[in-house]
């Protein structure tokens, strides 16, 4: 991973802890606009 991927990674953990619905609502989006972002996890 790289210090970008990190430092994205260290944002939404902070962002999901912190206002979960606002997290919510961010990946909705980001599996609306962009559901290969998402293939192999487990709620897709």
């Amino acid at each position: 991973m790289s210090n970008l991927d990190d430092s994205i990674g260290k944002i939404l953990l902070d962002l999901q802890k912190n206002d979960p619905e606002t997290f919510k609502k961010l990946m909705k989006k980001a599996l609306e606009e962009d559901p290969e972002l998402f293939e192999g996890t487990e709620e897709n």
